[in-house]
């Protein structure tokens, strides 16, 4: 089966910067859209940047400028670039992706578990 394991997460400061990774594993035949979900308390989830198969991308408004996601193809992995990072960036932050699996041939999309950031001075 398929899974996406996320990891980067941390503490940083106010203007600090970190890279957020998420590792697709499985039986991929090939993946598609990609997107970067946070969910900070009391708040729903949102979408934070998403990526097509066709390398266009999208940001929130809030990240714009700051974050950047990007796919390597040969390792089945996305990133997340934070820079310039804010305390409301503070959340869990979730990747997202739309996988066709070899065996079944079927797209189905996958959620990992999450990894916490945190910006805080």
């Amino acid at each position: 089966q398929v899974q996406l394991v996320e990891s980067g997460g941390g503490l940083v400061q106010p203007g600090g910067s970190l890279r957020l990774s998420c590792a697709a594993s499985g039986s991929i035949f090939s993946i598609g859209p990609t997107g970067w979900y946070r969910q900070a308390p009391g708040k729903e989830r949102e979408l934070v940047a998403f990526l097509t198969s066709g390398g266009s991308t999208n940001y929130a408004d809030s990240v714009k400028g700051r974050f950047t996601i990007s796919r390597d193809n040969t390792k089945n992995t996305v990133y997340l670039q934070m820079n310039s990072l804010k305390p409301e960036d503070t959340a869990v932050y979730y990747c997202n992706a739309d996988v066709v699996t070899f065996t079944s041939r079927t797209t189905r999309s996958y959620w990992g578990q999450g990894t916490q950031v945190t910006v805080s001075s």
